[in-house]
Parts: structure tokens; C-alpha cells; sequence
């Protein structure tokens, strides 16, 4: 079956709201809501489509746009790749102009809406900053949280509370402040055993790569309400995270680390390679910082992690 090439767009308002529009009743996947977009045409560059779709979708010409994700999708009838950019500017006012109803969503809202199953990778990476903190582990509590209010302060909307230490009763202490911390600021990651999922509700989980060898044959430990994410250094942990159906992950290192300095550097070739053959949002890891998005986003990456390149007290 041959793949249809579809572009896609998460258009942003500038208060921060996304656009969405409802399929019609007579389409595949009708009465779903989708990311406004449609077919690449042959010898066409996914731009020119992204901007010709949008033009005859929604009336409104495309300013500037960048890659977020691509997304490979067998459903039983169709075989698709979603090619998705973010619009952050465009000139004109959307409106359905083929008739169909348009919505403008928070991005926390967008979970309330039923998307076609190809569309949940988007709508997480829609959800998602492109830059993920991973606190340091060196550093006394009171500093450590101090760091965390004023990285959270600062815009970060993504925070990995590491754990080193693993079964660490300290550790549960410094999650429930940083839970108050990054209440309804920013979305907080945990580590730690899966024990612990139901003391921290409000939490995402962000699993080693141990851990996701070891529990990716049971399939996803925690509701599709509450982030999940995985530790990933090659083909096999990603294909095991695609299997636990992860939200997102980070994939690591990119080049060298102080962190881990005897790790092979997967390169960015090697790490574009890996995010290609993924339909879900990864985060870039090892030795890079928020200069390196732009790079990212070029090779298909969510965006960027880091612990020193984005600690507010480095």
C-alpha cells in the first residue's frame, strides 16, 4: 500500500492557542478533529503544500513556520506520513473556508478534543516546550529547589527532577516541593520506582532505559492523562518505547557529555537517522543547549535537553 505524504500544521496564535478543525462526516477518520493540512502533490516541497492547504483550507498565507514532528501511521485502509510545522505567523484571518468548523484550543485543552489515532504524536508535541530542564544532582536541597522556581520563572515549562540514587526516601521530600513548585507553571517529570505513580497525581514519569526494558512487554503503567517519558540510546530502546506507547523521550548523547564521558556520541547524523524511523517526540541529550533548537528542529527533534546548559545557577 503506498504511503500518502500529508503536511500538516500547528498554527499558534499569538495568545498561545492552537488551531484546530473538524473533519467532515464524509471523510476518512470523519467527525475527528485534525491539525489543519492535506496532500503533498508529486514534485511538490512540503512547504509549498503546507502553504497551498492553508490558503485554500483556512484563507490565510503562511509567514513562518519550522519542523515539529513527522509521523508514520498504518491504519488498516491507509498508510500515511503526517509531515507537521508549526506556523508561528501567518497574515490573514482563518475561517473554514471548505465549511468546516475551526476551534482555537489551549494546548492543555487539546486532550479534550478526539483526534484520529495518526494525530496523538501531535497533539503531545504540540503540548510540549522545546526545551526539557534535567536538574542537577550535586547540589544541596535548598539550592536545588531555588534552581528549579527560578528556571521556572524563567520560562522553562519541562522539568526532569533527577534521581541517582534511585529508592531514595530524600528524593520522594524533594518531589513533593518541586511538585508545589511547578504547580500549574510548568509540567514536572519524577523518577523512582513505578511503586510511587500514585503518590505524585499531578507528575509525569520519566523512565530509564532499565526500566523500560524491563516493563515495556506490559504495556503503558500510567493513565493517558499523565505524561510518560523514556530514556533512549539506540533503535531497540526506542522501538521498546514506541511499544510502552511513551509520550516522549530523550535520546542521548548527541556528543560528548561531562555527565557521561565514556558514552559513545551518537552525532547528529546518527541521531537524525534514529528520529526518522520514531513517530513520537524526542528530545535531543548530551552536550547541547538551547542554541542547538534550531539544529534540532532541522533533523525532526522536539527540541533540546540538558542539565548545565539550562541550569538557571550554572
Amino acid at each position: 500500500m503506498k504511503r500518502v505524504h500529508v503536511a500538516a500544521a500547528v498554527i499558534r496564535g499569538t495568545n498561545g492557542k492552537i488551531l484546530i478543525a473538524r473533519r467532515a462526516d464524509t471523510q476518512h477518520q470523519g467527525g475527528l478533529w485534525e491539525f489543519p493540512g492535506g496532500k503533498v502533490e508529486a514534485g511538490e516541497s512540503v512547504e509549498a503544500a503546507l502553504g497551498r492547504e492553508l490558503k485554500e483550507e483556512l484563507g490565510i498565507v503562511v509567514e513562518a513556520a519550522r519542523p515539529l514532528i513527522k509521523v508514520l501511521h498504518d491504519y488498516p485502509d491507509k498508510h500515511v506520513l503526517l509531515d507537521v510545522w508549526e506556523v508561528s505567523a501567518f497574515s490573514g484571518e482563518p475561517h473554514g473556508a471548505e465549511g468546516q468548523p475551526l476551534a482555537w484550543v489551549s494546548p492543555r485543552e487539546l486532550a479534550d478534543y478526539a483526534f484520529p489515532e495518526a494525530n496523538q504524536p501531535i497533539v503531545a508535541a504540540a503540548r510540549l516546550s522545546d526545551q526539557y530542564l534535567i536538574t542537577p544532582d550535586e547540589l544541596e536541597t535548598p539550592q536545588l529547589l531555588r534552581g528549579i522556581q527560578k528556571a521556572v520563572a524563567g520560562g522553562i515549562k519541562l522539568v526532569q527532577l533527577r534521581a541517582p540514587n534511585g529508592y531514595d526516601p530524600k528524593y520522594r521530600d524533594l518531589a513533593v516541593d518541586a511538585t508545589g513548585l511547578c504547580a500549574g507553571k510548568a509540567q514536572l517529570m519524577l523518577k523512582g520506582p513505578l511503586e510511587w505513580l500514585g503518590d505524585f497525581p499531578s507528575a509525569g514519569w520519566h523512565l530509564t532505559a532499565a526500566q523500560l526494558r524491563k516493563y515495556a512487554p506490559k504495556g503503558r503503567p500510567l493513565a493517558k492523562d499523565r505524561w510518560l517519558a523514556a530514556s533512549c540510546h539506540n533503535a531497540e530502546e526506542l522501538a521498546l518505547a514506541e511499544q510502552m506507547d511513551v509520550d516522549f523521550v530523550t535520546l542521548s548523547p548527541v556528543l560528548p557529555t561531562l555527565t557521561h564521558p565514556d558514552a559513545q556520541p551518537l552525532g547528529w547524523e546518527q541521531a537524525q537517522q534514529l528520529i526518522a524511523s520514531f513517530s513520537k517526540p524526542v528530545f535531543l541529550l548530551g552536550g547541547l543547549g538551547p542554541d542547538d533548537r534550531q539544529q534540532a528542529w532541522d533533523i525532526g527533534a522536539q527540541g533540546v535537553a540538558g542539565i548545565r546548559a539550562f541550569w538557571p545557577e550554572a
